[in-house]
């Protein structure tokens, strides 16, 4: 046996109360797998989104965009008094999951096109003369203008933007 897998602890109940704890993380930083990992990956992060995410995550994804969480909640469809009863809860709805992936799928598509989290972070906070001047990270409220912005960074990411 390899000594660098021995030498690996595994993850103890405790320090991951669920499965799918750190999937924001994961895609943030633009993790690469296998395509047998990646399919496994992709089912626990779907169950995940139909469950509903921890509160964790939420937070996780206010770290990793550097806003405010009252700034970050109206983009997932929630109001202050519900952003506080999640928190409270834990967990939030399927269609709240849903859309916080949205974001984090965002941020880890800046972060592998400008290759650091603080000029991605950058990128989708302020206006972009190819999404018309608007700001990618308002413009990704809805499933079209997410995948215009995320267009337009596939067109960066292959130097078609001028």
């Amino acid at each position: 046996m390899n000594a660098s897998k021995s030498a690996r602890p595994k993850p103890t109940p405790a320090a991951r109360p669920f499965p799918w704890a750190g999937i924001i993380g994961s895609h943030v930083h633009g993790a690469r797998t296998k395509a047998a990992e990646q399919l496994r990956t992709t089912n626990v992060v779907v169950q995940a989104v139909q469950h509903g995410l921890p509160f964790a995550e939420l937070e996780a994804l206010q770290t990793a965009l550097d806003l405010p969480l009252e700034k970050l909640a109206p983009k997932l469809g929630m109001s202050r008094a519900t952003l506080h009863r999640r928190k409270q809860e834990g967990r939030l709805t399927p269609i709240e999951s849903d859309r916080l992936m949205r974001y984090a799928r965002l941020m880890g598509h800046a972060v592998t096109v400008f290759g650091d989290e603080t000029s991605a972070r950058e990128w989708l906070r302020h206006p972009q003369y190819g999404l018309g001047w608007a700001v990618p990270l308002d413009y990704a409220e809805t499933e079209a203008g997410t995948r215009e912005v995320e267009y337009l960074l596939g067109r960066i990411d292959y130097g078609e933007y001028s």
